[in-house]
């Protein structure tokens, strides 16, 4: 029998699923879990130990990470068995859904290269912008509690908060907000907003970082699905190359599928490459985006899926959230900087089962 646990309330959960010493975690968000043991994981006697370790060191830099895993960062620093480590201290536990479904699905991003300037001119002029001024944030977690991971976004108009500009009407330069740079490529900028990360080579020939920053208000809307909806491309098919060659075969319609997409991004320029939302450097196939409304930021995991011959069965570390990433068990892979990157991400759409590991005993 497989025994459910919630994560709204305190979690008391049998080691091992047999056992009476208990596992306790607090204040996480409400997510099914199945107790299991790590000899159920898939090519789990294929992972990489050692990288893994490095990576949940590496994760433990972030006090989220450190919340929900305390001392178990610091006893990180000295392990000469990184296999035994992770079953000595861990227990992992299957993440379903509130329906019992028992896969979700797993997607990729990588950091894009973008050609740029500091000033407009020539074909640069389509602008990378930082927060805008007027762009006003409520946190709504002061007033009602339940509602801590939602914030409305808006702008003041005759001492009213109304909807703060969509993509559609900022194209009429009514944001008033630095710029960073200017790009030359209007469907390249807009999929850097997608990834959430970037570098922009400068016609200086310097290499700046930007990395996302706020948002408009407005609820993210998949352009590849309004594709689908339109009988453009078939579902089958979609994927950031199909994509964009559609762009280059549809000129005229750029505007009208972008604009479909009402939400904006705005970034910050930062002194490294790609950064998730916990402020930490991402790892190539080891740094996931996840719902945190379902997985706290900070978590280990371990995934399973497969396309095309290819595995992606290993630890991951939950270090990123996306605007189309919604759900238990879905999250968005980051898979590096470059052409190959890409290629990978641009394609990847496979089943996934998450598993999430939680340290044994009384925290």
């Amino acid at each position: 029998m497989k025994y459910i646990v919630n994560f709204l309330v305190i979690l008391l959960i049998f080691i091992g699923c047999s056992t009476k010493e208990y596992v306790k975690i607090q204040s996480l968000p409400k997510t099914n879990l199945v107790c299991t043991e790590f000899e159920n994981l898939p090519d789990w006697e294929d992972e990489d130990y050692d990288l893994a370790l490095r990576g949940f060191k590496d994760s433990c830099k972030s006090g989220r990470t450190k919340k929900i895993y305390k001392d178990l960062c610091s006893k990180a620093e000295n392990v000469e068995d990184a296999r035994e480590f992770f079953i000595s201290n861990f227990l992992p536990f299957e993440i379903h859904t509130q329906e019992g479904e028992e896969e979700g699905l797993l997607t990729g991003y990588y950091e894009p290269y973008l050609r740029g300037s500091l000033t407009k001119h020539d074909q640069y002029i389509y602008p990378v912008y930082e927060t805008p001024k007027d762009l006003i944030t409520v946190d709504l977690s002061s007033i009602y509690p339940d509602l801590k991971h939602y914030r409305l976004r808006g702008r003041l108009q005759d001492n009213k908060i109304v909807p703060y500009y969509t993509r559609k009407e900022s194209s009429k330069d009514v944001i008033e907000a630095d710029v960073i740079c200017y790009v030359d490529n209007k469907i390249d900028l807009f999929f850097l907003e997608v990834q959430g990360s970037g570098r922009v080579l400068l016609d200086n020939n310097e290499t700046i970082f930007i990395g996302y920053d706020n948002q408009n208000g407005h609820k993210y809307k998949s352009i590849g699905k309004y594709l689908v909806d339109k009988g453009e491309i078939p579902l089958e098919n979609i994927s950031l190359q199909s994509i964009r060659k559609w762009f280059r075969e549809n000129p005229d319609r750029v505007e009208e599928v972008l604009n479909y997409n009402d939400s904006l991004v705005f970034f910050k320029q930062k002194e490294q490459p790609a950064t998730g939302s916990l402020g930490l450097e991402l790892t190539p196939r080891r740094s996931i985006a996840v719902d945190k409304r379902y997985i706290p930021l900070g978590s280990m995991l371990y995934c399973s899926a497969e396309q095309n011959a290819t595995k992606f069965s290993h630890i991951v570390q939950a270090q990123d959230t996306g605007g189309a990433i919604k759900g238990e068990i879905r999250a968005d892979m980051f898979l590096g900087f470059g052409d190959d990157a890409r290629s990978v991400a641009g394609r990847l759409k496979a089943p996934l089962k998450l598993w999430i590991f939680l340290p044994k005993g009384d925290m």
